[in-house]
């Protein structure tokens, strides 16, 4: 008869044990999906400023361009004047886009938080097996 509890005892230890990991596990890819989350974020961000760059380098390549030329159109040939303008507009738009890029690049894409949480439940996991 003790025999027969003690089975009993150890399936429900390990029934308990297999509920809990599955919780865990449950609780882990929570945190997954939320720390992606914020990264996903920053990354859009980034992104942001990358799209905002290259519209305003298209957007004043067209519209400041016209009326920088014809200022400096009095002052300086037509075509000199036209360049001029293009190239400091140009030179803007590319100083945005390698902002963004740069902040880009500081984004660490793996969830660290949920990898340290699971490389502490398995030694814990490791511990209880002991």
């Amino acid at each position: 008869m003790p025999e027969d509890q003690s089975a009993q005892s150890l399936a429900e230890l390990f029934g308990t044990l297999a509920r809990d990991l599955s919780a865990l596990m449950r609780q882990e890819v929570r945190l997954a999906g939320a720390e992606m989350t914020l990264k996903a974020r920053s990354a859009g961000r980034s992104a942001l400023l990358i799209g905002t760059g290259g519209t305003l380098a298209a957007a004043g390549l067209l519209a400041l361009i016209g009326a920088a030329i014809a200022a400096l159109a009095s002052v300086l040939p037509l075509w000199l004047s036209a360049l001029l303008v293009g190239l400091f507009v140009a030179l803007l738009g590319f100083l945005l886009a390698r902002a963004g890029l740069k902040k880009l690049r500081t984004i660490d894409p793996l969830p660290e938080q949920t990898i340290a949480t699971i490389r502490e439940d398995v030694a814990w996991v490791k511990e209880q097996a002991r």
